[in-house]
């Protein structure tokens, strides 16, 4: 019998020990946090997840640790009696104001931040985001330049074959076109859908807002960092969901004013060839023509 239970403890341990190492790479890969913030916005919701996650782990400790104390120390067998009384005007006057002073407190901040999302105005660049079934469509308002987004040659290429991370670095996650704004300004989205609900999803913006069709939705950020972002559609909109990312490159001002003029500028005229030049090219292959017959 103690021979069994002691196997079955090693047992227990070897598979979490192996549950474990197992679990390492995920944790390395997928951290345990929000990821790292590229705008002054997304650090204060990162930092308002962290005040409230440290409130609530204290207030769990505290009560738990009192929930535990009342167990071990007025446990029947050390023969606890139970108090009998009905109520304790003090004690639900404690536990109402503590909790009302938590949420106020936390209610404030959290009103901030959330304004601040919703603030949209005084944009230094307006772009429309449109969904489609599966890839994206950028309109800079402000410049008359529209293009798609489309997912990359090479990550279709490699789900042909089964291929995957393996063939491409970025497989799924980039595209033919990306959407280009300045660093440090900021950039207004608005976002509708050509057919079903799309979401555009940044998480280094801590931007995610739905494309609705027949609907306007707006967000905007202001990218602080030079770099490429990565995104993904964050609404299942088909077979293809996974098959639509995002990209954005944030530039310096002046790189992004030079890639505006090369997107904007005229296209060179061909040349036209003079009309005897023409015809003595056309001449000789028609009399060619006609002598064959």
């Amino acid at each position: 019998m103690y021979r069994s239970k002691a196997h079955g403890r090693w047992l227990f341990i070897g598979i979490a020990a192996a549950a474990l190492a197992i679990a390492t790479p995920a944790a390395a890969d997928w951290a345990l946090d929000f990821p790292a913030s590229a705008t002054e916005l997304g650090d204060k919701v990162r930092n308002l997840h962290h005040l409230a996650l440290i409130i609530c782990t204290i207030i769990g400790i505290v009560v738990f640790g009192v929930l535990g104390y009342s167990l071990v120390k007025f446990r029947k067998s050390q023969g606890a009696q139970a108090a009998k009384f009905s109520h304790s005007t003090k004690a639900e006057i404690v536990w109402t104001v503590i909790p009302v002073l938590i949420l106020v407190g936390l209610a404030i901040p959290t009103a901030r931040v959330l304004i601040e999302m919703e603030d949209t105005q005084a944009a230094d660049l307006r772009i429309k985001v449109t969904g489609y079934q599966w890839k994206w469509r950028y309109d800079y308002l402000d410049h008359g330049i529209s293009f798609f987004s489309n997912i990359d040659d090479a990550s279709n290429a490699a789900s042909m074959v089964g291929a995957g991370h393996e063939l491409h670095e970025h497989y799924l996650r980039d595209v033919d076109k990306p959407m280009v704004v300045p660093v440090g300004k900021k950039v207004k989205l608005q976002l509708t859908s050509n057919d079903v609900i799309h979401a555009w999803w940044v998480p280094e913006f801590y931007v995610k807002r739905d494309a609705v069709p027949g609907t306007i939705n707006e967000t905007w950020f202001k990218a602080e960092k030079t770099g490429t972002y990565r995104g993904q559609c964050a609404e299942l909109c088909g077979r293809g969901h996974g098959f639509m990312p995002i990209v954005v490159e944030v530039l310096e001002q002046d790189e992004f004013d030079a890639w505006v003029a090369g997107l904007t500028a005229p296209a060179e005229p061909e040349a036209l060839e003079e009309p005897e030049a023409a015809m003595s090219q056309i001449m000789p292959a028609a009399a060619g023509g006609a002598a064959s017959r």
